[in-house]
């Protein structure tokens, strides 16, 4: 093992923050604690160097990394360490042993944790020798750019979906081609969740899986993380998911609001909780995959953008505005052949996802085994 100060150059006191008003746009990448923050027109670095959070990271999380890897001209604010690895460390064996550091007991403070310079010194990481180093480093690029390569497939199956979507029905926005328009709450039955901290008398109570407003993605349900919580008969017969029911957020960022999926297979007896509602629609009338990627189309983005509540970046609709979505109803019919290829699409979404989360495994292990 070896300390961070020992393996590496630190650069933070060529670091220059510049405020917003200040920067003059450019081409050079403005880099802060997580990323890319800005361009801007001049660079004061120019290396191959690795970026650790100082304060603002995300510190203590096993999905998002706190340091990252940089490369040539650049400017860097003060929310990020500059390392420069000295001869004895490969510069991407240093960012993968970084990115996911346990720094518990080494960041401080109560709203804005920092990982000052000095604490940041006495990181220790696996001295191994350069091959070592570079056969770990390979290993590692290998399923990154695998990882990548199965995101990239996924994003495009969506984009044909998408396209599919436009040349069947046209432009929503304008509804090119004048489908009848409805309101939603006419073609759907639509309910919110139970409540989190709620009191109850009842001394029945059923531990449930339910759905929260972090398992529903725009178009995909994440069952990365599913909580549970008690609740009483009746209330898991209020609001147990059935499958093709549509849960949807009453908030979030401005560009997400109304964001909603298709929850396929619910885990038995789930329920959801107050912030997500439940669409449960007429399949005689409008069929889940369509309405599921209608909600992913400007003209229902537009419309949830339009009357949500806004408050610091947070935005929010409520009931009444749900249920008067207006939807457009093409014939069944054709929402039928949509839905089929929906399906098909699904079927190779699947396949590509599988893949995805074995590569990523394989990746955790890997880090695991080397970093620990």
């Amino acid at each position: 093992m070896a300390k961070l100060g020992e393996v590496c150059e630190v650069l933070d006191s060529k670091r220059v923050p510049i405020t917003a008003a200040n920067r003059v746009s450019g081409q050079y990448p403005y880099y802060g604690a997580n990323g890319v923050q800005d361009y801007v027109a001049d660079y004061i670095f120019d290396d191959e160097l690795v970026l650790l959070a100082e304060d603002g990271g995300n510190f203590g999380s096993k999905e998002k990394p706190i340091a990252y890897r940089v490369s040539g001209k650049c400017w860097v604010n003060n929310h990020a360490h500059v390392l420069k690895p000295k001869a004895v460390i490969d510069v991407d064996y240093l960012c993968y042993s970084l990115m996911f550091y346990d720094v518990s007991g080494l960041v401080n403070g109560a709203t804005r944790q920092k990982l000052t310079q000095s604490d940041m010194r006495k990181m220790e990481i696996p001295l191994r020798t350069m091959v070592e180093q570079k056969n770990i480093v390979c290993r590692l690029n290998k399923l990154t750019e695998l990882i990548s390569l199965r995101k990239q497939q996924l994003a495009k199956l969506d984009e044909l979906v998408k396209a599919q979507f436009v040349e069947m029905f046209g432009d929503v926005l304008l509804n090119s081609m004048q489908w009848p328009e409805k309101t939603l709450e006419n073609m759907a039955n639509i309910v919110s969740g139970i409540t989190k901290g709620r009191k109850t008398a009842e001394a029945d109570l059923q531990e449930v899986p339910y759905m929260a407003v972090s398992n529903v993605k725009d178009g995909y349900i994440d069952w990365t993380t599913v909580k549970t919580i008690l609740a009483t008969r009746q209330e898991i017969e209020q609001y147990r998911l059935m499958p093709d029911d549509i849960l949807m957020t009453e908030g979030g960022d401005p560009d997400k609001v109304g964001r909603g999926a298709i929850i396929k297979v619910p885990l038995k007896n789930s329920i959801h909780q107050n912030h997500i509602f439940r669409v449960r629609l007429d399949e005689q009338e409008i069929l889940p995959s369509f309405f599921a990627e209608y909600l992913r189309h400007q003209k229902a983005k537009r419309y949830f953008l339009g009357c949500a509540k806004q408050t610091t970046g947070i935005a929010s609709i409520n009931m009444r505005q749900l249920r008067a979505l207006p939807t457009l109803v093409p014939p069944l019919s054709l929402q039928k052949q949509f839905a089929a290829f929906v399906e098909r699409v699904d079927q190779q979404k699947q396949t590509v996802q599988q893949s995805l989360e074995k590569l990523k495994l394989m990746k955790k292990a890997l880090m695991q085994e080397y970093f620990g």
